[in-house]
């Protein structure tokens, strides 16, 4: 008789969508068996404080480096992951069943950061899209967390992003034609570093083509966050006035929370 065979997954190693075994990358698995790649910037003194960064629709936590580089530099204790079908992580591109996978898989990570660094306290950094996982993933566990920063977070969506016959269309197709394209995200209002842009990026994905009725974003227009449970954190805020993120959603997170934002600001020339 000949050498039994193997299963697929046993000789195989699990691959990134960059074609990278993610046995050489630090990554975790979430709840659906999904391997999401993270990246971890530690201090070389004794961290002060955990702080999770979420990224934005279309991106991954790798943008974040230069940030991150900087709190580490406060002896910080940074970390993230490129969200279900994002950056290195597992999934299709730009597309989940349900926005509340995100959260989950944020809650995940933190806890175990959480476990390994108990007495530390925690802060929870998000852009756009991320800005409003980060808003529900401290809702879930309002006790967990110190402080949010939320920059341009996706509250309320730009009206030039998503236009009422938009919103109506997706509501009524979004369980028949989820894949349909509603039209695109000019990827060079994302920033003015061209190195940054979705196009020349080998990881960032091309909002062009993703914009569509099971997009993050729209699912996340279609059920808005519920910001009031926001009030009780310390929250840094920084917005600007460009799409596709909406102004007005920022003063919401204004005007519903009993404790004013540390630092407020609004610039009306950056870019998102």
């Amino acid at each position: 008789m000949g050498r039994p065979s193997r299963m697929p997954e046993e000789s195989s190693p699990r691959r990134s969508p960059q074609h990278v075994p993610y046995q050489d990358l630090p990554h975790m698995v979430n709840a659906d068996g999904q391997y999401l790649f993270c990246r971890y910037w530690k201090p070389a003194a004794t961290p002060r404080a955990l702080v999770f960064i979420a990224h934005g629709a279309g991106e991954h936590c790798g943008r974040y480096d230069d940030l991150a580089q900087m709190l580490t530099g406060l002896n910080l204790f940074v970390f993230a992951h490129d969200h279900v079908g994002h950056g290195q992580s597992e999934g299709e591109r730009m597309v989940v069943s349900d926005f509340h996978i995100f959260i989950r898989d944020s809650l995940q990570h933190i806890e175990l950061m959480k476990n390994e660094h108990p007495d530390l306290p925690i802060f929870i950094l998000g852009h756009s899209m991320g800005g409003a996982i980060s808003i529900l993933t401290a809702s879930e566990r309002p006790n967990d967390f110190s402080g949010m920063v939320l920059i341009s977070p996706l509250v309320v969506a730009s009206p030039e992003a998503a236009t009422p016959i938009k919103v109506f269309a997706a509501k009524v197709l979004n369980f028949v034609l989820p894949n349909l394209s509603l039209g695109s995200i000019d990827p060079n209002v994302v920033s003015r570093n061209k190195k940054e842009v979705p196009s020349t990026s080998p990881v960032m994905e091309n909002l062009k083509s993703q914009l569509n009725f099971s997009s993050p974003s729209l699912q996340l227009t279609l059920s808005p966050p519920d910001v009031t449970d926001s009030r009780s954190w310390s929250c840094l805020l920084l917005c600007h006035h460009n799409l596709p993120c909406c102004i007005v959603g920022v003063l919401l997170l204004l005007k519903t929370g009993d404790k004013s934002p540390s630092f407020f600001l609004i610039s009306l020339s950056s870019f998102h």
